[in-house]
């Protein structure tokens, strides 16, 4: 498997619109995992850590400022303020893309190869199936899996504490329109943050 940093985009994308109906089983995953010994509502304010692990080469990306100004507005949403000096937290985050594959099975009759309109056994298909000695065919096709993690640090004890993660499939479609996918992507990591919104508790 061919895993391979991001660079300018990422496969946020990937969280966009398919985060959205995160209950589909095709949409992307999403998930959290925290440390139960901390209260997290003793924490008031936060900052960014330097270099994010979405910077690249001694420089901010875009996608570094889209996923800065999200995560701003979720966590002052929850009534955490973003400080320059001495925060209680910190925040990073990392992507990456990995190439995927997937193997599909499909009956030899339904199988459309050869020449002519529809290929030689195309006049199978949808109306009856071959004999066992057809064997089945193997189809493999290949595709680009993204993964956001956004990180929360206590910043004195230099410490994890909340994890926030999400998985799917990255397009060219998805990825041309950035900043909307990340924020909605963002939105829906935090909404398993243990601080919730006001508009959360209604």
């Amino acid at each position: 498997m061919n895993i391979r940093p991001v660079r300018h985009v990422f496969a946020f994308a990937l969280l966009g619109a398919a985060l959205v109906a995160a209950g589909c089983a095709s949409g992307p995953r999403v998930r959290a995992e925290r440390d139960n010994t901390v209260d997290f509502s003793r924490y008031r304010t936060f900052a960014f850590a330097e270099p994010l692990g979405t910077d690249r080469a001694g420089y901010q990306t875009m996608v570094s400022q889209y996923l800065k100004a999200a995560t701003q507005r979720e966590l002052e949403a929850r009534g955490l303020r973003l400080v320059e000096a001495d925060p209680q937290m910190l925040v990073n985050f990392n992507g990456k893309l990995s190439e995927k594959f997937r193997t599909t099975t499909v009956p030899a009759s339904a199988v459309s190869f050869g020449y002519g309109h529809g290929g030689y056994y195309g006049y199978r298909a949808g109306f009856y199936t071959t004999w066992p000695l057809y064997p089945p065919e193997t189809q493999v096709t290949s595709y680009t899996e993204g993964t956001l993690n956004i990180d929360v640090i206590d910043a004195a004890r230099k410490q994890m504490i909340w994890e926030g993660v999400a998985v799917g499939r990255v397009t060219d479609k998805t990825m041309e329109n950035l900043k909307p996918n990340i924020d909605e992507a963002v939105a829906a990591i935090f909404a398993n943050y243990p601080i919730k919104t006001a508009s959360q508790l209604q």
